[in-house]
């Protein structure tokens, strides 16, 4: 039950236990309790909305920064990942396999800003080898939401 549910609420998270239910063919105090419990477990860990914020005012540059680090005996990647989660600009840490470690998201105002943070700040951390930054241009899809109007592409007007 509760693998129908999460798959419900990652599409829309807007749904309430007794839409679900309803969708489900359940009883609404079964899927609640369903999801208080998934909640408390730490299973359900928030619910975000997916922003497209380039159709807004607030102007964000975002950067895909790849790690290399050398793990602390007794804590591996742990340690270094939770310094790095810290930090206000990091939205994402995840621990990689292949060419390297870690890879982070970072937002900032501007270009410089993500520049001036990795070099002051995460370049700087006694674990990191080297760093690679990334910088998203743009977003086609994002949290498997297609970003709506995105799709028209410049080249295909051009006829290219």
């Amino acid at each position: 039950m509760n693998k129908d549910i999460l798959n419900l609420l990652e599409s829309d998270a807007h749904l309430s236990a007794k839409e679900i239910a309803v969708m489900l063919g359940l009883e609404e105090a079964d899927v609640a309790a369903e999801i208080a419990e998934m909640e408390k477990e730490n299973i359900i860990c928030g619910y975000k909305a997916v922003v497209n914020w380039e159709k807004t005012e607030r102007q964000l540059v975002e950067a895909l920064i790849e790690l290399r680090v050398v793990p602390k005996p007794d804590f591996g990647f742990d340690e270094i990942a939770k310094k790095i989660m810290d930090f206000p600009e990091v939205t994402d840490v995840y621990l990689m396999s292949g060419g390297f470690d870690l890879a982070i998201t970072v937002t900032g105002k501007s270009f410089q800003e993500i520049a001036y943070f990795v070099a002051g700040k995460i370049s700087i951390l006694e674990s990191v080898v080297s760093t690679a930054t990334h910088f998203v241009l743009k977003k086609y899809k994002n949290n498997n939401v297609i970003f709506e109007g995105e799709s028209s592409d410049e080249r295909r007007e051009l006829g290219l």
